[in-house]
């Protein structure tokens, strides 16, 4: 079953998701709004933390999709 945790470092309402396959461990981050679910990110987790490049380009893109979307 997968887990998740919020992800307040990238913004409110943002999620990580674990997920386990015979590869090995995946991340899927993600932001919960009131008429949309969006994916902001999946990547392969090889260390404890979350990379600081993960972390800026999720930021980015969420801003990318509220100026575009207008919220």
């Amino acid at each position: 079953m997968p887990h998740a945790r919020p992800m307040t470092v990238i913004g409110p309402r943002c999620h990580e998701m674990r997920v386990k396959d015979s590869k090995g461990e995946w991340r899927i981050i993600y932001r919960v709004d009131p008429d949309a679910i969006i994916v902001v990110d999946v990547f392969q987790k090889k260390t404890r933390e979350t990379p600081l490049s993960v972390i800026a380009n999720c930021r980015k893109r969420l801003r990318e999709y509220d100026v575009i979307s207008g919220s």
